[in-house]
């Protein structure tokens, strides 16, 4: 395997799929626009799961699951979400293949297995949930429904890049059904939280958390919450929506209750979710030219300890040491592989771990057997260290939250140094040319500014922060009056 990547500097693009590749993430598939997601890279992806899924638990949530295929009355249901789809749907015609007579060998569709009504491979599934919750729910005794499942989706793109945007992706989304809008939106913001929290502390990614302007919503919701992450190369990154619905879906799909009252309401909705686009912003927010570099707190091998040895016993005298080294490290919650391959010089493994992001490499030699010592080396700081084997168990323990640490920090500072007030759109459009990252400016709140901005600039508003202030000043384009500054940049 081909150690070296273009650089950042060079081309970004090409360095983010190159590394993707190399760190044996994931690849292309023989489905165009599709992903084989590759051991390494779902075993990351399983630990962000994991996580999140006992976060979702904490919250009182429960998984379930629902099927694949909508059928095409019910995802017409819902107007604004159906026509936000449409364009992204795959769709099911036919249920059986059968012989060609004119091409012997080859399949063609059997013109009498036509579907009575068409089904669509579920874009996202709160068509076929509410029409689930139908039947769930009768009286306000039933509410709140509080449901995750983690699934694929189908979103037809043209234009793919790993893990970023292809046409088959996994996530998890959250549906939930509630008696009053308060709590329908108290659950919306909670679960943004959520998010935020987990990239915070997970993923060491500062995020800013905001709304959604009405033409970025989510097709169909009354609200869109949202993360937003910045990538070193200045770009914007969505990392989670959280989607407060209203009882859109509740009238789309006749979903009443009783009330304490004993009088018939529409349910008030939500729906939330995160997808391995995370991956993406893993990999963008923290990875240098070498290749990935993992927060701890996600990596599926935390410290990896490589023998360096002339001899069969040299070998058996490290593997001994390594050992003991591991049984104390699992004791400490620390993720430990001890690479003996011997079809691989440990320059050549220090390469991959490195391109992999292992965050921590132990060395032992047999210098280091004679002195009880081992070589440490950081992946996030690149730099080597000798230190004792006592204690080193405890050492370790604590490496770990300092790069988690210093990871999350380092994101940060770049995140703060990235985000430019401006006044005017002459000011505007040179931070987009020259520095990107996220501008904070005053809009005027119509979408007809919004964008004239987008056209103009490539620029969009990523969110209305939550905890931005009310500050009175003119729109940066129109110089209209405007009570609050939002964010914009270009983005993923």
């Amino acid at each position: 395997m081909s150690k070296n990547l273009t650089s950042r500097a060079e081309d970004y693009s090409k360095w983010y799929n190159e590394l993707v590749v190399k760190a044996d993430l994931a690849e292309n598939s023989a489905v165009r626009g599709c992903m084989v997601i590759k051991p390494y890279g779902y075993a990351i992806w399983e630990k962000m799961q994991a996580e999140l899924d006992r976060m979702f638990k904490e919250t009182g949530h429960q998984n379930a699951y629902f099927p694949l295929f909508v059928p095409k009355s019910l995802f017409e249901a819902e107007e604004k979400n159906a026509e936000g789809f449409a364009k992204e749907c795959a769709i099911v015609t036919h249920y059986r293949l059968q012989s060609d007579p004119d091409k012997p060998g080859k399949l063609r569709v059997d013109p009498e297995a036509k579907l009575e009504e068409e089904l669509i491979v579920r874009p996202t599934s709160e068509a076929i949930i509410w029409n689930t919750y139908k039947g769930w729910v009768q009286s306000y005794r039933d509410l709140p429904i509080l449901i995750n499942q983690w699934a694929n989706v189908v979103r037809w793109e043209m234009r793919t890049r790993l893990f970023l945007r292809t046409a088959e992706f996994l996530w998890q989304e959250g549906h939930t059904a509630h008696e009053t809008k308060d709590e329908a939106i108290a659950e919306a913001l909670q679960m943004n939280n959520v998010y935020a929290t987990f990239a915070e502390n997970f993923m060491a990614i500062p995020v800013i958390q905001g709304v959604k302007t009405e033409s970025e919503r989510f097709a169909g919701a009354v609200e869109t919450y949202c993360i937003e992450a910045l990538m070193q190369d200045g770009k914007a990154l969505q990392a989670g929506t959280s989607h407060f619905l209203g009882q859109n879906f509740a009238k789309a799909f006749d979903v009443k209750f009783a009330n304490k009252e004993g009088k018939q309401d529409y349910v008030w909705a939500t729906s939330w979710g995160v997808s391995t686009r995370l991956m993406g912003a893993l990999i963008m927010t923290h990875s240098d030219d070498k290749g990935l570099v993992l927060p701890p707190n996600l990596a599926p091998i935390q410290v990896v300890i490589v023998p360096i040895y002339k001899s069969d016993e040299q070998l058996d005298a490290i593997t001994k040491v390594a050992n003991d080294i591991m049984s104390q490290l699992k004791q400490h919650g620390v993720s430990t592989k001890f690479d003996n391959r011997t079809t691989q010089r440990p320059g050549a493994k220090f390469a991959q771990y490195e391109m992999q992001g292992v965050p921590l490499r132990i060395a032992i030699g047999p210098k280091d057997l004679e002195n009880k010592t081992v070589e440490l080396a950081r992946r996030d700081t690149l730099t080597k260290e000798i230190v004792a084997l006592n204690g080193l168990p405890e050492l370790v323990k604590g490496l770990m939250t300092e790069i988690q640490d210093a990871l999350f920090n380092k994101a940060l500072t770049f995140r703060n140094s990235h985000i430019t007030q401006v006044h005017t759109f002459d000011e505007f459009k040179h931070i987009l040319e020259n520095k990107t990252g996220f501008v904070s400016a005053h809009w005027d709140g119509t979408a007809e500014t919004e964008q004239k901005i987008k056209e103009l600039t490539k620029a969009t508003i990523r969110c209305i922060p939550l905890d931005e202030q009310n500050e009175a000043g003119e729109c940066v384009f129109s110089g209209k009056p405007s009570q609050k500054r939002v964010l914009f940049a270009k983005a993923y």
